[in-house]
C-alpha cells in the first residue's frame, strides 16, 4: 500500500526518468554521428554536428542530468575533431 504522496512521487520519478533518457539518447546519437563522420574522413558537416552535440550536452548539464565537469570534458574531447 502506497500513500497518495508516494504514488505521486512515483509518477513524477517515472516522468523525469523518461525525460532524462531522451536527453541522454540525444547526446549519444549526436556523438555517434560525429564519430561516423570522423571515421569516414568527411569533415564538411562536422561544425553543424558539433554545434548540435554542444547544445544537447549543455541542455543536459543545465538540467543536472550531466555533471558540469563531465559536460566540459565531453565538449573538449569532441572539439579535437575539428582541428
Amino acid at each position: 500500500m502506497l500513500t497518495k504522496s508516494a504514488k505521486k512521487a512515483l509518477r513524477q520519478s517515472k516522468r523525469k526518468h523518461d525525460h532524462n533518457l531522451i536527453l541522454k539518447n540525444n547526446i549519444r546519437l549526436n556523438r555517434r554521428a560525429i564519430e561516423k563522420k570522423v571515421e569516414a574522413n568527411d569533415k564538411k558537416e562536422l561544425p553543424t554536428l558539433l554545434s548540435k552535440l554542444y547544445k544537447s550536452i549543455d541542455k543536459a548539464a543545465k538540467q543536472n542530468i550531466l555533471h558540469p565537469n563531465k559536460a566540459s570534458r565531453l565538449k573538449s574531447r569532441f572539439a579535437k575533431f575539428t582541428k
